[in-house]
C-alpha cells in the first residue's frame, strides 16, 4: 500500500482561520460526534526523508550541523559516550532522548553519514535496552517522561528507514506502561507533558489497529493534567513571580502550570486527546488557548512570555529556546491535526523570527532567554520571572541544559513537515522554504521541486519535476492571512478565481512532469499593537527589529567553538517611530538585498526596511534590560531630530528594539 492510498478517512474539520488576537473555533460538522475513540487527523504527515531542504534552508541546515549539533556529544558530557542511554553511567533523563529528538531529524535531511552514525547509536542501544517485561531505557531511570522523548525519535527512524524492530518494540513497551501506570502513576513533568505520549500511540494504532493502545491513551487522560480546564478559566493573567508559583519551596503544581515549555506543549494536548479518546469541545480548546496567552503575555515574535514561567507582555521580558522549539512541533501536529491554516502562519512566524533569533549565526551558541527588546546581552540581574542571570548570555549552557540538549529539533522537523498529504490523495503545501518532495500518488512516483527565497521574497515556484505520467490528484496551497492580494498561475495562465487569505487554496487537474505553479504573495508592511501602545513592524511572515551595531566579549572559553559570549550595543537603542497617522505602512521603504549569505545575520540580511525616528531620551535601561516602551504616542522631544533608521528581519538580530513607541506628529 502506497503512503498516500492509505487514506479512507473524510475530512471532517471546518478549515477556518484565526483572525488576529480573538480566535474563533470552527464550527464542528453537523455529523461530527461529540466524542470517539479515534478520529484521523485532517492531513497526514510525510515520512521523514520525503521532504528534502533546498537553497537557504539546506545551507541553515549545514550550519546547524557544523555547529552545536553535529558537535555536541563529543565534548557535552551529559550526552557523550557515557550517558545512560548509550550504556554508560551519565545522565539518564531527558538529555539524551532530547538531543536524539533534532540529530536524527537533522542526518536524514542533511543524507549526512556521520550524523547517521551518531545517531543510529542511539536507537540501537534503545531498541536493545527493551527487558523482558516491555520496559525500555536506563534501568535507573523510574520516570515515564524521558521514555515519551524517545518514542518520537523511533517513530521518524522507522519512517526513514523501514526497520521492522520499532511497532514491535512501541507495542511491547505500551503494555508494560498500561500495566504499571496504577502503582506508578504519572506525576510532576510527565503529569503535565502527557499528550506527548499520544503522538506514538496514534502513531502505532494507525499501523496496528490494537484496541488496547487507546486503552492506555484513556489512562494517560485520566492521570494526566487537563489543559483545556485550566485555559477555560485561565488563571495567570498576571506576571508571575518565584513566590507567587511557591517555588521557594521547591516544585508546585503552580509553577508546572504556569511553565513556558510545559505550555509550548500543551498547545497540541486538547486537540490530541480530542481526536484519540475526546470530544469535540477539547479539539476546539485550542482557540481558547491561544486567545489566552496572546491576551495576556503575547510577544511580538510569535511566541508568548516565559522566562521560565509567565511574565506578561513587556517586551523586555522573556521566552525560553526550548519553548520555542516545543511550540514550533506543537503547531506542526496542530496543522495536521485540524487542517486549519491558521497554525501554519504561527509555524512560520516563530520558525522564521524567534527560532534563528536566540542562536548567534553559527549556531554554536545559543541563550536559554531572549528578548524582543534586547539591548543587552549579559550576566546581570533582570527582570525574569524565575530565570537566573546568565539567561540572555550566549554560550554552551547558559542558565540550565536543556535547551542545549533540546534545541536541535527546531529547523529539521520544519523542513521535513513543509509538505503534507490529504486523505483525499491530494498534497498540502503547509508551510513555504526551498525544498524538494518525492512521495507517491497512487502508485505514481512523483518529485515537487520548491523554488523560492520565502520569507524574504514572495514568490514560490512549484515545479513538477517528476512524474512518469499524468496523474490527478488536488494541490492546496496555503495562503496566509496577511496574504489578501495573493495570486496563482498555472504554467503561466492565471486561475479564474483568486485564492483567499487564511484559507487552503486547492488547485484540481492532472498533473504531469514540467507543469508549474507559481504563488505570489505580496508582503506589504503592517504596523502592530503592542505593550504601552507601542506598535512592531511585520512583512509577509517576518518581523523586523532595529539593526545595532554590536561589541561581542568573550565571558568563558568552552571546548572547540562552544564559548559563552556577552554582547553589547555600539550604537542608541532608545528611538520612537515617526509614523503617520493616516497609513503609517506609508513611512516605510523596502531594500531587497542578496540571500546567498548567511541569511540570520546583521551582516548578511536579505532584506532592510528604512523609516524615519526620533531618539528618546527618557527611555532608558531598567534593570539591565530596555525600560518598558514610554506610552504612545510620545511627544517629540525638543533636543532631538529625525533620524533613518533600518529595520532587519528579527531573526537576523542578536540585539534589536522590535516594539517602538510612537513619537506623536
Amino acid at each position: 500500500m502506497t503512503f498516500l492510498t492509505r487514506f479512507v478517512f473524510p475530512l471532517t474539520v471546518a478549515l477556518l482561520p484565526l483572525s488576529g488576537y480573538a480566535q474563533t473555533p470552527p464550527t464542528p460538522t453537523p455529523t461530527a460526534p461529540k466524542s470517539a475513540a479515534f478520529q484521523a487527523s485532517a492531513f497526514q504527515m510525510m515520512p521523514l526523508g520525503a521532504v528534502k531542504p533546498a537553497g537557504w534552508l539546506q545551507r541553515q541546515l549545514r550550519i546547524q550541523a557544523d555547529g552545536l549539533t553535529g558537535h555536541l556529544d563529543e565534548f557535552w558530557s551529559d550526552v557523550g559516550p557515557n550517558s545512560a542511554w548509550l550504556g554508560g553511567s551519565g545522565e539518564g533523563w531527558e538529555r539524551g532522548p532530547y538531543y536524539l529528538d533534532g540529530l536524527l531529524p537533522l542526518a536524514y535531511l542533511l543524507d549526512d553519514p556521520i550524523l547517521k552514525a551518531k545517531a543510529q547509536k542511539w536507537i540501537d542501544w534503545t531498541l536493545q535496552s527493551q527487558r523482558p517485561d516491555g520496559a525500555i531505557g536506563p534501568a535507573k531511570n523510574k520516570d515515564w517522561w524521558p521514555n515519551m522523548l524517545v518514542l518520537k525519535s523511533l517513530m521518524q527512524y522507522q519512517e526513514a528507514t523501514g526497520d521492522k524492530r520499532v511497532v514491535p518494540f512501541m507495542e511491547k513497551y505500551f503494555a508494560y506502561q498500561s500495566s504499571q501506570l496504577a502503582a506508578n502513576p504519572l506525576h510532576e513533568w510527565a503529569k503535565y507533558r502527557w499528550a506527548e505520549e499520544l503522538l506514538p500511540i496514534r502513531w502505532v494504532y494507525e499501523k496496528t489497529k490494537n484496541p488496547k493502545l487507546l486503552t492506555l491513551a484513556r489512562q494517560l487522560a485520566g492521570q494526566g493534567y487537563n489543559w483545556q480546564q485550566m485555559y477555560a478559566q485561565f488563571p495567570f493573567t498576571e506576571p508571575t513571580s518565584a513566590e507567587s508559583l511557591g517555588l521557594p519551596k521547591g516544585l508546585t503544581d503552580k509553577s508546572l502550570q504556569a511553565h513556558g515549555v510545559n505550555n509550548a506543549m500543551a498547545l497540541k494536548m486538547p486537540a490530541l486527546w480530542g481526536m484519540t479518546g475526546g470530544t469535540t469541545a477539547d479539539r476546539q480548546s485550542i482557540y481558547q488557548q491561544i486567545k489566552m496567552l496572546d491576551q495576556y503575555h503575547g510577544l511580538p515574535n510569535g511566541m508568548y512570555s516565559g522566562d521560565e514561567h509567565f511574565s506578561g507582555r513587556n517586551p523586555s521580558q522573556g521566552i525560553e529556546l526550548c519553548a520555542v522549539v516545543e511550540a514550533q512541533y506543537s503547531y506542526e501536529q496542530l496543522l495536521a491535526l485540524l487542517g486549519d491554516p491558521a497554525f501554519g502562519d504561527r509555524l512560520e512566524k516563530i520558525t522564521f523570527n524567534a527560532l534563528p533569533a536566540t542562536f548567534d549565526p553559527t549556531m554554536w551558541a545559543h541563550q536559554y532567554d531572549q528578548q524582543p527588546n534586547q539591548v543587552l546581552v549579559s550576566k546581570a540581574k533582570r527582570q525574569w520571572s524565575t530565570n537566573g542571570d546568565d539567561s540572555n548570555v550566549y554560550g554552551l549552557e547558559p542558565w540550565f541544559g536543556c535547551c542545549t540538549a533540546n534545541m536541535h529539533q527546531g529547523w529539521p522537523k520544519f523542513a521535513a513537515n513543509l509538505w503534507m498529504a490529504s486523505p483525499d490523495g491530494g498534497l498540502v503545501a503547509a508551510a513555504y522554504a526551498p525544498s524538494e518532495l518525492t512521495t507517491q500518488v497512487g502508485k505514481t512516483d512523483i518529485t515537487i521541486r520548491e523554488e523560492t527565497d520565502y520569507p524574504f521574497r514572495d514568490n514560490i515556484r512549484l515545479v513538477v519535476a517528476k512524474s512518469a505520467k499524468k496523474v490527478a490528484f488536488p494541490l492546496r496551497l496555503r495562503i496566509p492571512a496577511w496574504a489578501d492580494k495573493a495570486t496563482v498561475t498555472v504554467n503561466g495562465k492565471t486561475v479564474a478565481d483568486a485564492p483567499k487569505a487564511g484559507t487552503f487554496y486547492q488547485l484540481k487537474r492532472r498533473w504531469q512532469q514540467g507543469d508549474v505553479v507559481e504563488l505570489r504573495l505580496p508582503m506589504d508592511v503592517r504596523v502592530q499593537p503592542g505593550y504601552n501602545q507601542s506598535v512592531s513592524v511585520e512583512r509577509g511572515p517576518l518581523v523586523y527589529g532595529l539593526k545595532l551595531g554590536e561589541q561581542w566579549d568573550k565571558l568563558r572559553d568552552r571546548p572547540n567553538q562552544a564559548d559563552d559570549y556577552t554582547v553589547r550595543a555600539t550604537t542608541p537603542w532608545n528611538y520612537g517611530l515617526l509614523l503617520p497617522s493616516a497609513d503609517p505602512t506609508n513611512a516605510f521603504q523596502v531594500k531587497e538585498l542578496p540571500t546567498t549569505g548567511v541569511v540570520f545575520s546583521p551582516d548578511s540580511a536579505p532584506v532592510e526596511l528604512r523609516v524615519q525616528g526620533m531618539r528618546l531620551p527618557e527611555w532608558q535601561m531598567a534593570q539591565n534590560s530596555a525600560g518598558p516602551p514610554p506610552a504612545s504616542p510620545v511627544a517629540r522631544p525638543a533636543e532631538s531630530t529625525p533620524e533613518t533608521l533600518t529595520l532587519i528581519p528579527y531573526g537576523a538580530t542578536n540585539l534589536r528594539i522590535t516594539s517602538f513607541p510612537v513619537v506623536r506628529p
